[in-house]
């Protein structure tokens, strides 16, 4: 083989790596959105039914490409099937409507549990001393492209729409706050003109939430916001999506923004 052949052949190979997950998700995205699909998600996202038809048609081609990029693991016993991927993927897209089709890039696999799952964690004390525990939790969300759910609180989510409690949403608000480099409540914004706003409101209600939780006032955001400003964002999403007139009313600075990161009024739906 002479060497402009084999340069050719080099080449060649190289080009069709590339090319060819271009053209297999380009494929993915032409597909026909599958009627058993679309039963689950009227099933289990109850806000698709009253979504206009143009978001619909939009959350269709997220989860298709979603599916197409992600992968699902079932972890402790538990098999995967197409009703876990679909619920899965139509909440977490339910984030990126509105938004440049950005389908949370950096994110390579979901592993889900059957039940809440119990993580190691090591706590040192200002003595220096590391204490070793246990958690049980529902969800996790690494900056190393997993995100861990608890299939149960899935489900959970699922069924109920309104209570402010879904740990999907919670779970992939973090994976767009990693996407700035770190989790801190401060995801990318669609200009920096917009951060000033962004930091002086949900500081401000950050640090209201923490006097809340600290007097035992009853309060529209879930208390685990108050646990640090990652977790805040995570839990406005939670609320702004599943309680959108109570955050409205009671949150009207924090809705506002929430609105114009999230480019939707789940008022609209829900």
């Amino acid at each position: 083989m002479n060497a402009l052949l084999l340069v050719v052949i080099v080449v060649g190979a190289f080009a069709l790596a590339e090319y060819l997950p271009t053209w297999r998700l380009k494929r993915a995205l032409r597909a026909r959105f599958p009627d058993e699909y679309l039963h689950t998600l009227k099933q289990n996202i109850p806000a698709y039914q009253k979504m206009p038809a143009e978001l619909q048609s939009q959350l269709q081609y997220l989860i298709k490409q979603f599916l197409h990029q992600k992968e699902f693991y079932g972890c402790g016993g538990l098999e995967i099937t197409d009703e876990m991927r679909l619920t899965i993927a139509g909440q977490a897209c339910l984030l990126l409507l509105n938004r440049a089709p950005r389908v949370y890039p950096d994110l390579r696999s979901i592993l889900v549990y059957p039940s809440a799952f119990i993580a190691p964690s090591t706590e040192m004390s200002e003595g220096g001393v590391v204490t070793y525990r246990e958690h049980s939790l529902l969800g996790e969300s690494w900056g190393d492209g997993r995100v861990i759910l608890s299939w149960d609180d899935v489900q959970r989510g699922a069924r109920d729409f309104t209570d402010g409690h879904n740990v999907v949403l919670h779970e992939f608000a973090h994976q767009l706050d990693e996407e700035s480099g770190r989790a801190n409540g401060a995801p990318i914004l669609a200009s920096r003109l917009n951060y000033p706003g962004w930091a002086a409101v949900l500081s401000r209600e950050f640090a209201s939430l923490r006097s809340d939780v600290l007097h035992h006032y009853p309060t529209v955001l879930d208390e685990y916001g108050a646990t640090s400003p990652a977790e805040f964002f995570a839990v406005a999403t939670e609320t702004f999506f599943e309680m959108p007139a109570q955050m409205a009313e009671h949150h009207p600075e924090l809705f506002q923004e929430l609105k114009n990161y999230y480019r939707v009024d789940p008022q609209e739906w829900l």
